[in-house]
């Protein structure tokens, strides 16, 4: 599989959660990729992220997550 389609699954399955009203809690990076999790009252659901463009994505997530918030 690419590394784009890799990228396609990722952003999708975070699209999926952020439309159930999911919210991203917290992050864990390190050499293997990046640990997100996203919670919804008692629902915790972790992915992990391996493609830098998965990385930029969740990043930009976050931020917005953070402004519509404030």
């Amino acid at each position: 599989m690419s590394e784009y389609q890799l990228f396609l699954q990722e952003r999708d399955k975070m699209d999926v959660l952020l439309q159930k009203g999911y919210k991203i809690t917290n992050v864990l990076e390190n050499l293997s990729g990046a640990f997100v999790d996203f919670c919804k009252e008692e629902e915790k659901e972790t992915l992990h992220i391996v493609t830098p463009e998965g990385r930029k994505y969740f990043a930009v997530m976050l931020i917005k997550q953070q402004k519509e918030g404030a």
